[in-house]
């Protein structure tokens, strides 16, 4: 039987024990404020480990079913989104096995859809912004550049680097779901920046090489501009 749903104002007063007791009572509401709670960090994880949106997106959903079943295991003593971490974690793995297990190679392609991505226009400018189109497009290329290179990490670098660098959890947090040593996270998110920061500046000594590129149309627009006036002086 359905509880009665949360009101309105009450949803972000909840605390992480609270909130895990509704959901446990079938509180629809409850649920929901769950998934919107910690949706974009449970993609995030498991985006990290299956460098795939779809497969992570069924992480995901598989991981707040399995939380919905065992959520009478939840006693308060870890932070909820830490609880949650662990379980996506752990499907993230099921499906990386089951996808080596029927030899499914997953092409790296730098293309990808941008791993955080949300609806359409998410990055566009907002009503009042003061940021204008070339700026914000160029924020769009170094953010597209800084994924790739994130997914280009070895597998257990990039996971430890999102949860600290980009979640921002706390050495023991990451630790704590990903059930090894705080020294270890240490070291691969240490490991992480240092390959991150090599990469990105190859990629910058390439693009310097072509930066205010001039060959192509706009050499042929300068030449033929110059013949013209010179034409006309002749």
């Amino acid at each position: 039987m359905k509880t009665t749903s949360l009101a309105a104002g009450a949803a972000d007063t909840l605390d992480d024990a609270e909130l895990a007791r509704r959901v446990g009572c079938r509180d629809e509401h409850a649920f929901e404020l769950l998934m919107r709670r910690h949706n974009q960090m449970l993609y995030r994880i498991a985006r990290s480990i299956l460098r795939d949106d779809a497969e992570a997106e069924d992480a995901v959903q598989d991981a707040y079913l399995a939380a919905f079943r065992n959520i009478a295991g939840f006693r308060g003593g870890a932070r909820l989104s830490t609880w949650l971490a662990r379980i996506v974690i752990n499907e993230s793995y099921g499906l990386l096995r089951k996808r080596r297990r029927a030899g499914v190679v997953l092409p790296f392609s730098p293309q990808s859809e941008p791993w955080d991505a949300g609806e359409p226009g998410e990055d566009a400018m907002t009503e009042g912004s003061s940021e204008q189109p070339d700026a914000a497009a160029s924020r769009g290329e170094v953010r597209q550049l800084l994924e790739r290179n994130i997914d280009a990490l070895p597998d257990q670098f990039r996971t430890a680097f999102i949860l600290r660098e980009v979640e921002e959890m706390s050495v023991d947090e990451a630790a704590a779901c990903l059930g090894v040593p705080a020294a270890t996270v240490r070291s691969r998110t240490f490991r992480a920046r240092a390959l991150l920061r090599e990469a990105m500046a190859r990629e910058v000594d390439v693009a310097t090489v072509h930066a205010f590129g001039f060959a192509g149309a706009r050499c042929d627009r300068i030449v033929a501009g110059v013949l013209a006036r010179w034409r006309e002086q002749g």
